[in-house]
C-alpha cells in the first residue's frame, strides 16, 4: 500500500475510539498481564489490512507509520503527552551523511503520523484527533538541518563526541538517551512538541 492511499484510508478514523478498533480488529492491548507497548500501531496496522511488522517501527516501503499521543490539559486544551522517537542515531553514519542524504530526513519525509486522545491509563477512551505527513520546506527545513547539523558537529569534534549528546540540543529535534534514560549508552533524535505543533492542530 502506497502513503498516499494509506493516509486516505487513514483519515476514515479520525474521531473513532481505539478501544472499540481494537475490538473490532481483534488487537489485544493487554499481553501476560502487561501493557501491550504496540497495540495502537497495531490497530492502524490491521485496519489498513497489512500484516503485523515485528519491528519497532512498522515500515512499510515509501511510508512508515507513527502514533503520537495527545493529553488534555486541565483548561481542556489539548497538548502533546511526549516526544516523537524518529530514529536511533549511528554516529558513523551521522558523520559521513550530509542532512539532505540523512537518514534523519528519510524517516521524516517517510512518516505518516496518527495523533490520538488518551487518559491517565490505557484503559481510558482514546479518540483518533487526525492524520498527518511531515513536509520540510523553506524555513522549517533549514532549521531542522540546523539541529541535525549540530549533533553531526558534535560528534566529529574530538573534544565533544557521542557522549556530549544531551536533550538540551537542537530547536526541533533533540538528540536524546534512548531506552532506560539513567545510564544509557544509546541516542536518538525525537521531534519536539514544537516541530509537532507545525503539523498537528490542536
Amino acid at each position: 500500500m502506497e502513503r498516499k492511499e494509506a493516509i486516505t484510508k487513514l483519515q476514515l478514523l479520525v474521531g473513532k475510539e481505539l478501544h472499540a478498533l481494537a475490538k473490532e480488529y481483534g488487537v489485544t492491548i493487554y499481553k501476560n498481564n502487561k501493557v501491550n507497548k504496540g497495540w495502537a500501531g497495531h490497530v492502524f496496522e490491521r485496519f489498513l489490512g497489512l500484516p503485523i511488522n515485528s519491528a519497532q517501527s512498522p515500515n512499510f516501503g515509501s511510508w512508515e507509520l507513527k502514533s503520537i499521543p495527545l493529553k488534555t490539559l486541565k483548561n481542556g486544551n489539548l497538548s502533546f503527552k511526549e516526544t516523537m522517537a524518529i530514529t536511533m542515531i549511528d554516529s558513523i553514519n551521522v558523520c559521513q551523511k550530509e542532512f539532505k542524504d540523512s537518514h534523519l530526513l528519510a524517516k521524516l519525509t517517510k512518516a505518516v503520523v496518527v495523533s490520538r486522545t488518551v487518559g491517565h491509563s490505557v484503559d481510558e477512551a482514546s479518540y483518533i484527533h487526525s492524520i498527518v505527513q511531515f513536509d520540510l520546506r523553506g524555513r522549517l527545513y533549514d532549521d531542522v538541518k540546523k539541529d541535525y547539523d549540530l549533533v553531526r558537529d558534535t560528534l566529529l569534534d574530538n573534544a565533544r563526541g557521542f557522549n556530549a549528546l544531551t536533550g538540551k540540543m537542537g530547536k526541533y529535534i533533540q538528540p536524546r538517551t534512548k531506552g532506560s534514560g539513567h545510564g544509557s549508552t544509546s541516542r536518538a533524535f525525537y521531534a519536539r512538541p514544537l516541530f509537532l505543533k507545525q503539523f498537528i492542530k490542536l
